[in-house]
């Protein structure tokens, strides 16, 4: 990427800059999910978010505890994380539970103790090019943890679990998208051979979480520029914060066994246009004070993200804007996929990820995970106007 010599802000220029508003960039209405029906799902049952020091499992910690829990467990590995989240609540009936979803024995333990009536697992590694660089801790955290939330939440008789999902997990082209798409077929297995109203979230982009790529440009606005964008055409599904949350608990509250559902976002936004609006909302111009410069994209990033499967055909639910899969999700049969889990669970203790991604590749039915950059060296240098 070429040096940028242009514009540089001074502590003196920040301070009058405009503070950003993450609805401005949604460019769509933001869709209201707080009912009553959904409100009244959670009141009084017990609760447990793993995940909970995360961005979706802190929003979902604060809305639970709107509508009266009679207890919210938060669990996650984060301790510092859970203090803050805890701090902030300042709730009696808030418990925190430090803990890794890949800790089997010590999860079915904290089920087992607090025996939630609802859990919502949000706990995940996201970040596509860390996972791609570094794929075992990756699939240990979202294919064997999910594989140990969704077996102690089994255990413990666990009537409602809502998996949080990704729009990567639509034909995975990176290991992330992979392992969601595993963590879906699981979830959706465990609620049929149970019987069970377990269910599927999937999102889009989060505005304003953490590792987004809002902070991203935010702070390289901040530092004068240039603002980096993967590809001038790459285009992305984005839902606030609040929309993600609203969605999982609406999801718990109107899942039948193995409901896949997702928030109807619209069209889906342009980073560049994207990049153009925040640099403008700030009351700064491109390139004139910040340029946009390409990359290119990473390895296992898509131009285009996908919602749904072709055969998954979207139906309408009582909300307007939530969609449910029309067709039943094709997952495999429930001791197939634990099969799978165990050669994975191998796998990774042997340090091996080819054979861990091979075993999750069969399972998921993807022959292989298309890593190629989509543009030549000479795309990543090439100024954005």
């Amino acid at each position: 990427m070429r040096a940028f010599r242009g514009f540089r802000l001074s502590a003196a220029d920040r301070s009058p800059l405009r503070a950003l508003d993450i609805d401005d960039l949604l460019q769509r209405e933001p869709v209201t999910l707080d009912t009553p029906e959904a409100h009244a799902f959670l009141a009084g049952k017990r609760v447990l978010v793993t995940g909970a020091a995360g961005s979706i499992g802190s929003e979902l910690a604060r809305r639970a505890l709107e509508v009266r829990p009679r207890s919210l467990v938060l669990l996650d590995s984060s301790e510092s994380g859970l203090h803050d989240v805890h701090s902030e609540l300042r709730a009696d009936s808030a418990r925190i539970a430090l803990g890794d979803v890949r800790d089997r024995a010590a999860l079915a333990r904290d089920l087992a103790e607090h025996r939630p009536e609802v859990v919502f697992h949000a706990a995940a590694y996201k970040h596509v090019p860390i996972l791609e660089r570094q794929p075992l801790p990756g699939i240990a955290t979202n294919v064997v943890g999910t594989a140990n939330v969704l077996a102690a939440a089994d255990l413990a008789g666990v009537r409602h679990v809502v998996f949080v999902s990704s729009d990567k997990a639509v034909a995975p082209s990176n290991v992330l998208g992979l392992t969601k798409r595993f963590g879906e077929l699981l979830t959706v297995a465990y609620a049929r051979d149970r019987g069970v109203p377990w269910s599927v979230v999937r999102f889009g982009n989060v505005l304003g979480s953490a590792g987004s790529v809002v902070p991203t440009f935010t702070r390289q606005i901040d530092e004068g520029g240039p603002v980096t964008i993967t590809h001038p055409d790459a285009t992305r599904y984005f839902m606030t914060i609040p929309e993600a949350a609203g969605l999982v608990i609406r999801a718990a509250a109107i899942a039948a066994p193995g409901d896949l559902l997702l928030l109807d976002m619209g069209r889906p936004v342009p980073i560049a246009e994207l990049a153009r609006t925040m640099i403008w909302l700030r009351g700064l111009r491109t390139p004139e004070d910040i340029a946009i410069e390409v990359t290119g994209l990473r390895p296992g990033e898509k131009l285009h993200e996908e919602l749904w499967t072709p055969d998954e055909r979207p139906a309408p639910t009582a909300h307007p804007r939530v969609l449910r899969a029309g067709a039943p999700v094709a997952a495999p049969p429930l001791p197939d996929l634990l099969a799978a889990v165990e050669r994975v669970e191998r796998a990774v203790a042997a340090g091996d990820a080819d054979a861990a991604l091979s075993a999750l590749r069969e399972a998921v039915r993807v022959r292989r995970l298309d890593t190629r950059r989509y543009e030549p060296d000479s795309v990543r240098s090439r100024p954005q106007p």
